[in-house]
């Protein structure tokens, strides 16, 4: 590392010290990892694919930056002024559908495997498959640590546009993005001492995880940690009036899906006191041009519920959007700080599920037409993270719910159990608003079992 080589040098944020540490810790896993395949269709020019690709290099200091933590009591990203990125390719066209299908799982699975050097940018990497004449499968991986979903979406539509203008011979350019190390000054100045009061009455009285024994699966013989994941998708219909639904009582996506998971996981660990980790965009109301900025800020935050059984859906959704709000006055403390606070001990995690609703800057979108290039990005992506259950939201025409979980403790007739509960939920959300929390009825093979428990006890536990 040259002096001459380095932009800028600052600290990390509290979530990125968490994800290094986590993802260090568990050098084998693809902790914090992701890959974002998206299908391009047509005359694809590779030379501007890969130009556009670099200048989003050079725009963003943030896919420029390494880390580094040895023989240092602070961890500290370093931005470096010059990084170039390499195109993988790859030419499938003379194999047959069933082979490029296996092919293509192989590669995923060892794209997963390959460690990411923290400490040389850039912390991505593109590959581009050609599997027919006018058809590419672009796959985007990255480690989390350098990007969210917001940011993620920011960067696409850049690149489209970059790409757009390449190959048309035209002249881009974009407005200056405020930089990242602006958000980790802001970090600096808030005041630490308001923010653990406010984490420690949140959780007063939380000694332990919510367990999810009920759900489990004891026979299970997996040893091997495994993620998989399981999804379905709303039809467009069925996404219109869930939108209608929202609009209509003055509700956010993000408060719907909180409600319908907290109900599911009090049903499920039958409790009525109950926390789950809840991510957050954790861009700051009060940072200007915080939307544009490039880097990781989402954040998972722990939600201390207590439901009352005798509620009606449309108020609890309404209490939940509440809590929310109060919520985004504290999105940027770490998780780490958070546990410090609580009476939860430090060998056991504050939950063991958590809900994403992933979320976008409006008027960021990769699907679409670019000239005579389709970008088809609706393929999904591939997430993993430290926690046994998950349940991510992607938005869109029709959006897709999605639930990944930790093979050593979960079957798929479970998982397929739990996505079955949360259709009755939405459908009853927005059938009936107005059904009591109590009078909610599932028909899984599970639910029947812990309705059966419940009769006998013929009460939640608190």
């Amino acid at each position: 590392m040259k002096a001459e080589d380095i932009e800028d040098i600052y600290e990390l944020t509290p979530v990125q010290k968490g994800m290094l540490f986590h993802s260090l810790y568990e050098r084998e896993s693809s902790l914090y990892f992701f890959h974002v395949p998206i299908g391009l269709r047509g005359n694809l020019n590779i030379k501007a694919f890969e130009e556009a690709w670099q200048k989003i290099v050079d725009r963003h200091a943030i896919w420029r930056t390494g880390f580094y933590w040895e023989d240092i009591d602070n961890p500290l990203q370093v931005v470096y002024k010059n990084v170039k990125i390499s195109l993988n390719q790859y030419d499938w066209r003379g194999i047959g559908k069933v082979e490029q299908e296996e092919r293509l799982k192989s590669f995923y699975d060892s794209d997963r495997k390959l460690y990411f050097n923290f400490s040389r940018p850039c912390l991505a990497r593109l590959t581009l498959i050609r599997l027919a004449d006018d058809y590419y499968e672009f796959v985007w991986s990255f480690h989390h640590i350098i990007t969210d979903g917001w940011s993620s979406a920011i960067i696409l539509d850049e690149w489209l546009q970059i790409y757009e203008a390449l190959c048309e011979g035209k002249e881009i350019r974009f407005s200056s993005n405020r930089p990242f190390r602006d958000y980790i000054d802001w970090l600096q100045e808030q005041d630490l001492e308001k923010t653990e009061t406010f984490w420690r009455q949140q959780l007063a009285g939380t000694k332990a995880p919510t367990p999810l024994i009920y759900i489990e699966n004891k026979q299970l013989i997996l040893t091997k940690q495994r993620y998989e994941q399981e999804k379905y998708k709303l039809s467009k219909e069925r996404t219109k009036e869930l939108l209608s639904f929202i609009a209509k009582n003055r509700l956010t996506l993000a408060a719907l899906i909180n409600g319908i998971w907290s109900i599911l996981i009090s049903r499920y660990t039958c409790r009525r006191s109950i926390v789950y980790g809840c991510t957050v965009t954790g861009r700051p109301v009060d940072l200007a041009e915080v939307d544009s900025m490039v880097g990781i800020f989402i954040n998972t935050l722990p939600m201390n519920l207590k439901l009352n059984t005798e509620q009606d859906l449309l108020s609890w959704l309404q209490s939940i959007q509440t809590k929310l709000a109060e919520l985004r006055h504290y999105e940027y403390t770490s998780l780490t700080q958070i546990q410090g606070w609580s009476e939860v001990p430090r060998d056991l995690p504050l939950f063991e599920t958590y809900v994403v609703v992933e979320n976008v800057p409006s008027g960021q979108s990769g699907l679409g037409w670019k000239g005579n290039l389709e970008i088809i990005t609706d393929k999904g992506e591939y997430f993993r993270t430290n926690y046994p259950l998950n349940l991510v939201i992607y938005p869109g025409l029709e959006i897709i719910v999605a639930i990944s979980y930790d093979c050593r403790r979960f079957d798929i007739a479970t998982i397929s159990g739990i996505i079955t509960d949360f259709k009755v939920v939405l459908e009853c959300i927005i059938a009936n608003p107005f059904v009591k929390i109590k009078d909610l009825s599932f028909s899984t093979a599970r639910q029947q079992e812990i309705s059966k428990y419940l009769e006998k006890e013929a009460v939640l536990f608190d």
